[in-house]
């Protein structure tokens, strides 16, 4: 599986471009940002080419998907993120859904999928998809409205378009939910993206109660062709801890 860089998570004061320059120095080919604001495209994508790093994915700029007050900023937004995304070659883009607004949730489900319906178009007219992201609201993310990723893939069924997906992650999972493995096997065709953390603590994977090893091989074997982001804040020193993590990953 492929292993990429979850930049904020290592770097967050480094510049873009020393970071990059970083982690290619380590072995790793792709990397992800969270806000994408401030950065220059020429200068990131200069980079980006002579490192060989691939941008896999980076964050919208407004995501309260759940209440309709909200739709129209979120499509401007994603229109923005989109253009800027595809100056860097960036094929995947990830969207949270909003904290819960207190409407019955049948009523936030259907804003969701009404929103991400028309936001489908705007994504198929620059190739991007669009991921939407379950959450753990017991210790990282309380109030959000999205936690099951069962309702999270049938927001994507519903919608019914290839350019709108889920990214999984399997420490917000872990907390939820469980059943790691049986639930990303059975939902491969809906799934863009992985991510990964130790739980508790939302730190080094191999330092928390899920064996990576085991899971990863298993998603592997089911015939996942994805990345894997390593979203996990280090105990360790930046640098060991992403040398270390590359041999669980790959």
């Amino acid at each position: 599986m492929r292993p990429c860089v979850v930049l904020p998570c290592f770097f967050r004061n480094t510049d873009f471009c020393d970071a990059i320059r970083t982690v290619a120095s380590l072995g790793y080919d792709a990397v992800e940002l969270w806000g994408w604001g401030g950065i220059d495209p020429d200068k990131a994508m200069t980079v980006l080419n002579e490192t060989g790093v691939e941008l896999l994915s980076l964050c919208t700029t407004e995501f309260r998907l759940n209440d309709p007050i909200y739709r129209d900023g979120f499509l401007e937004g994603l229109k923005k993120t989109c253009e800027f995304a595809s100056a860097l070659n960036v094929k995947r883009i990830i969207t949270q859904v909003g904290n819960d607004t207190g409407a019955a949730r049948e009523l936030q489900h259907k804003a969701i999928v009404e929103g991400l319906t028309l936001a489908a178009p705007v994504l198929e007219k620059y190739g991007i998809t669009l991921m939407i992201e379950p959450l753990n609201t017991i210790f990282d993310h309380k109030g959000y409205y999205l936690s099951s990723s069962a309702e999270a893939f049938d927001i994507v069924r519903e919608v019914g378009s290839p350019y709108v997906k889920v990214i999984f992650d399997i420490y917000h999972q872990q907390i939820t939910e469980g059943n790691i493995i049986p639930t990303v096997i059975s939902n491969l065709p809906y799934i863009a993206h992985l991510h990964g953390a130790g739980h508790p603590g939302r730190h080094e994977p191999w330092l928390g109660e899920s064996d990576y090893r085991v899971i990863i091989d298993a998603i592997d074997k089911a015939g996942y062709t994805g990345a894997i982001g390593l979203e996990y804040f280090p105990i360790e020193s930046p640098i060991e801890s992403l040398r270390k993590a590359r041999e669980i990953f790959e």
